[in-house]
């Protein structure tokens, strides 16, 4: 039987901000002023706490284990985020990464349009969640792609890519995050006391998709933002910054705290899922993303979600009658497309999860 071919939503064609940067732009257009956003600077960053760091390697040796165990369980309650060194993906499959994605938005306009969006698609390069003419668009440009399982490949997008590009970020750099990903899971049922294989099986088959994002400069970067505030909606995001130039901000007790990538290190996160599944033991942090007047800034977000087919919840082992389930149960492919069809704003979408009252209500 044919697999069947799978759409998250639509989001309204707008024009490249790569393209539209590349002109000396005097004044920002319109569109792209922000002034419904907090300003996209931080004003005294010498009293700013510090992501927290995880090692790899210290959670998987016997030794050290329950102490960097500890460590990611206090990471997920109190931040939402954390860095991840000795991750175990090689650091040259990593550089090649990170070049492959430049060379991609290198490609001139004429080769980018193959791999527009089309209509009725948020597949492709261009941005998401823009669901009206009038909505205030990022200063940024995105090529979003789900990448596995592979069935959910789109037959039009992945054959046209560029060899190099294919190999290298879309099969042997998808199968090592996957991998990690049901790591950092299994740890995290562990740190929990959840049941492991609630865990597994909701994320083993899994579906991945990748987002890979332009900001370019910006001749006014106090009026832009790269990125909208939002929380991640899937289940967890493992982020590679490709180039030198930092952007990402986190909110911690209300405040904008900037995230310095480490070298050789991830940028994990927390999504709405993993909230729904924790019932909300850790919890998915609202970011955003800034740009600057000098030079464009890389990065390539790799969300690791439920099986598309699936149905999550809270977990079972995590709910009983002195911690009733926060969240309602719901299809996942459900879910996918009542997120696609809303703009990005804060945690909206999570909330229309919540129980309340005994059934899911909106804010």
């Amino acid at each position: 039987m044919a697999a069947k071919e799978v759409s998250l939503g639509s989001s309204l064609l707008v024009p490249s901000v790569q393209e539209l940067a590349k002109d000396p732009v005097i004044g920002v257009p319109l569109r792209y002023i922000r002034s419904d956003q907090d300003p996209p600077i931080v004003s005294d960053t010498s009293l700013v706490p510090e992501v927290p760091v995880i090692d790899m390697e210290r959670l998987v040796a016997a030794e050290s284990m329950d102490l960097e165990l500890a460590r990611l369980h206090s990471a997920c309650e109190e931040w939402g985020f954390f860095q991840l060194v000795n991750h175990g993906v090689s650091s040259l499959m990593v550089e090649k990464v990170k070049l492959e994605i430049e060379e991609f938005f290198k490609l001139p306009m004429e080769e980018k349009k193959k791999f527009w969006q089309e209509a009725g698609e948020v597949e492709g390069f261009g941005q998401i969640f823009v669901v009206s003419e009038e909505q205030k668009l990022d200063w940024g440009d995105v090529f979003f792609m789900t990448t596995l399982p592979p069935h959910l490949r789109k037959p039009h997008l992945f054959p046209k890519l560029p060899l190099p590009f294919r190999e290298t970020v879309l099969e042997a750099y998808s199968s090592e995050l996957k991998n990690l990903a049901m790591k950092i899971l299994e740890k995290m049922a562990k740190a929990l006391k959840m049941e492991a294989k609630e865990m597994r099986e909701l994320f083993e088959d899994g579906m991945q998709a990748m987002r890979m994002n332009y900001y370019p400069p910006c001749p006014q970067p106090e009026l832009v933002i790269g990125l909208t505030p939002h929380s991640d909606s899937v289940g967890l995001t493992i982020l590679l910054q490709v180039n030198e130039m930092e952007g990402l901000q986190i909110k911690k007790d209300g405040r904008w705290v900037p995230v310095k990538p480490l070298p050789n290190s991830f940028i994990v996160n927390i999504g709405d899922i993993l909230e729904i599944v924790t019932n909300g033991a850790y919890r998915s942090i609202e970011h955003r993303a800034i740009v600057n007047s000098v030079k464009e800034r890389l990065s390539i977000a790799t969300f690791y979600n439920p099986n598309f087919d699936g149905e999550m919840g809270p977990a079972p082992s995590l709910i009983g009658p002195h911690n009733p389930a926060l969240f309602r149960r719901v299809g996942v492919e459900e879910y996918f497309k009542g997120l696609f069809a809303r703009e990005l704003k804060s945690k909206s979408y999570l909330d229309m999860m919540r129980i309340e009252n005994g059934e899911g209500n909106s804010t």
